[in-house]
């Protein structure tokens, strides 16, 4: 009789987020896994299958959380240009905040493995792709709305925001702690808004 399993894969998936994203791919061992798991080798391994395979499900998870959670800021917006400040304010309050630096996960894997790893070149590429779209969408919602300029075209405006975004967060690994120059950042960013 096959057993059954004791521990639930979301929580595991969303535990091994918090290591990886911790200590990186490459800095993450074995144990550590086992450990912050909480799980045996074997039902790590008989669930997941490799460490690589753990970080690539680990990913597609952090990714599709926080594509659902813009996505749906961006839906309920009244307005999207104080929509879009509040992401960016939030991202400079989680960067301040954090002790350990850890900046974002989905920029610290590409940084640290797409260059090597195919399948995390793909799901980085993807991500990149899907808020490009997302924020997008949302910028030809505020242009409709008249919070934001026309002058640029929606998409334009969608890569020159992400990656600013993207950019605080690759800030924010270095360990940068001076508001003042998030804030300038954000200032520079909304003012072609």
């Amino acid at each position: 009789m096959a057993r059954t399993k004791e521990f639930n894969e979301e929580k595991a998936l969303d535990k091994a987020i918090e290591i990886f994203w911790h200590k990186g791919y490459n800095g993450t061992s074995a144990q550590d896994l086992v450990t912050h798991l909480g799980l045996s080798r074997s039902s790590l391994y008989d669930t997941f299958g490799d460490k690589q395979k753990l970080f690539s499900q680990s990913l597609k998870r952090y990714q599709n959380q926080n594509q659902d959670a813009i996505a749906n800021l961006f839906d309920t917006s009244e307005n999207i240009k104080e929509t879009l400040q509040d992401v960016f304010k939030q991202a400079v309050i989680e960067s301040l905040e954090d002790r350990i630096t850890k900046g974002c996960f989905m920029v610290n894997s590409s940084v640290e493995l797409a260059m090597h790893d195919e399948e995390i070149a793909k799901i980085v590429q993807n991500n990149g792709q899907v808020m490009e779209d997302i924020f997008t969408n949302a910028i030809q919602k505020g242009q409709d709305s008249g919070h934001i300029s026309k002058k640029l075209e929606a998409r334009i405006l969608a890569r020159f925001i992400f990656n600013n975004y993207s950019g605080i967060r690759v800030l924010a690994r270095s360990g940068e702690r001076n508001k003042q120059v998030y804030d300038d950042i954000i200032k520079g960013v909304f003012s072609v808004l």
